[in-house]
């Protein structure tokens, strides 16, 4: 029985006592669940009847009274008890508590799925990093926190298209040319322009395959250097967010929404519905009225469109597409776009809960209690490709999702490295190796899991304790999908191996020299077995690998 299934119990002894005229209340739609502290509070314990006491006119004590006298009738419950104010505390039974176990082995690596999220078509755009440099280690936060929010949000039914909007219109992307073109010409860079051996790395690849390129006159130069920099810089980029297990959907070109007309199609509309107004010489969309801290200008007064003008048509083109939820994940200087695109998406007609925006905190790396210096290559920040250098994939990747985007992030290179059960990922997949080491030492005895296993005799504390774990995930993944909030996985994956290890300290699982393996011992491989199994699945949805040695 896991709290799925005994809350369903609790609202069947509810419905139970309302046919009865026991109670008179309606039966909730969700009754909330906790795990005590301690096992002497029982498995599980419900505030249901002090929720139930204004409804109902009675006692929260005399409610949870009669909730448990209909609720000890259920198949699988060993005791109910009546606690404090109101609580009651479930007990149970064992076998009821471990036929769990059999259910996450049969489910394998769909155990944890819901629906909750079934039908929904969600667009998640994330990293969308300009192509004038390197991703930076804010950029790679996202890159890790996107993609596991991308697949934590498809256990739970949604269809999602992870997508990268190509930046490859604008000023930052003049400056990026002048730049390749000045370091073509073994020219200082521009004033506003970029720094960094990439950009002589770039500069010379364009320059090998366009040797002439560096006489022609200057807007042929710059415009030659612009797209080929462009092409290899982004090449660069997808070529290391790979390596870091993220892959992208949609490459979404920034320069189509211009060249298409699609922007000036999006102006129109909205000027067309008395949603832009023309004052000091420039368009302004009315977004105050729709909860923004000022309107916003969208043509600006020398004709140009003004970047919020290339996020209009890019929202339209998303709901053109069947989206309907678009997930954006910002950086910590984009905090304005939470109010402004909220507001786009009012002024179009649109339901503004159609759009959320999360916005992510700088990511430091430490060595020492010290700031990292900054990279060679990029020549002002710190890289991706240094994260991965320093950390690996799977660490780097675990570091950054294990912590709420919402605070900024110190990353302990020393912390992060180590091999002790200090380290958060190295704790984790430790457990994992473990749990495969064991079923590789079970083969060499010769004991099988078999068709089946006694639940019964999965009866210890600790084994308790660890079925309750198991039992936990699919309410996590759950919550982590609804909050947005990846790092819950994470922190579980610990709570787990926590539990795991404790159990494997506590409770012999193999026999020792000539004893023969029990039922016993098969009830414990098959705790095992589910163990490994959901280590397995949570160390997937965050893109982190789980070994079989270490």
């Amino acid at each position: 029985m896991d709290p799925v299934q005994l809350a369903d119990a609790v609202r069947r002894a509810l419905a139970a006592a309302v046919d009865a005229g026991d109670l008179s209340v309606e039966v909730p739609a969700d009754v909330p669940l906790d795990r005590p502290k301690s096992r002497e509070h029982g498995d599980y314990a419900t505030p249901v009847a002090m929720k139930l006491a204004k409804a109902a006119r009675r006692p929260p004590r005399e409610i949870a009274g009669v909730i448990a006298t209909h609720l000890r009738a259920e198949s699988g419950i060993a005791a109910v008890e009546i606690a404090g104010p109101g609580f009651l505390n479930i007990s149970v039974e064992a076998a009821a508590a471990a036929s769990l176990v059999g259910r996450i082995v049969a489910d394998g690596a769909a155990y944890g799925a819901g629906d909750a999220l079934a039908g929904r078509q969600v667009n998640l755009e994330f990293v969308s990093a300009n192509p004038t440099g390197p991703i930076h280690i804010g950029g790679a936060r996202w890159a890790a926190v996107g993609d596991a929010l991308g697949r934590i949000l498809g256990t739970q039914g949604a269809t999602v298209v992870r997508e990268y909007y190509f930046n490859d219109a604008g000023a930052q992307i003049d400056r990026f040319a002048r730049s390749l073109l000045a370091a073509a010409r073994h020219q200082p860079a521009p004033e506003d322009g970029y720094g960094g051996d990439y950009i002589g790395e770039i500069a010379g690849r364009v320059t090998a395959a366009h040797p002439q390129a560096p006489q022609l006159p200057d807007e042929q130069a710059t415009e030659l250097y612009r797209h080929e920099g462009v092409e290899l810089m982004f090449d660069e980029i997808k070529a290391t967010l790979h390596t870091f297990r993220t892959d992208f959907d949609v490459y979404f070109h920034e320069n189509s929404l211009h060249a298409s007309g699609a922007v000036d199609a999006a102006v129109q509309r909205l000027k067309d519905s008395g949603h832009l107004t023309f004052a000091d010489g420039a368009w302004w969309l009315n977004s105050k009225a729709y909860g923004d801290d000022k309107d916003r200008v969208v043509i600006k007064s020398d004709g140009q469109p003004a970047y919020i003008a290339g996020d209009l048509a890019y929202f339209l083109d998303k709901r053109s597409r069947g989206f309907d939820l678009c997930i954006y994940m910002l950086g910590a200087d984009h905090h304005g776009y939470i109010a402004r695109l909220k507001a786009a998406a009012a002024a179009f007609g649109d339901d503004p809960d159609v759009v959320e925006v999360l916005i992510g905190q700088m990511v430091n790396l430490v060595r020492d209690g010290q700031p990292l210096r900054m990279s060679k290559r990029a020549g002002t920040v710190i890289t991706l490709d240094d994260l991965i250098d320093a950390l690996g994939v799977d660490a780097a990747r675990y570091a950054l999702i294990r912590y709420s985007v919402d605070t900024t992030l110190d990353l302990d290179l020393d912390l992060w490295t180590r091999q002790t059960s200090d380290n958060p990922v190295f704790y984790v997949q430790y457990a994992h190796a473990r749990l495969a080491s064991l079923a590789r030492n079970a083969a060499d005895l010769g004991i099988e899991l078999g068709d089946g296993y006694d639940p019964a005799l999965l009866d210890t504390t600790r084994e308790s304790e660890l079925i309750a774990l198991l039992a936990a995930y699919p309410g996590v993944l759950a919550t982590a999908a609804e909050l947005r909030e990846p790092h819950r996985v994470a922190r579980y994956l610990e709570d787990l191996a926590s539990g795991y290890h404790k159990f494997y300290d506590s409770v012999r699982v193999l026999p020792m020299g000539d004893e023969p393996p029990t039922d016993a011992t098969t009830a414990r491989l098959w705790l095992c077995a589910a163990t490994r199994q959901v280590l397995a699945n949570g160390l997937a949805v965050l893109g982190v690998d789980a070994p079989e040695r270490m």
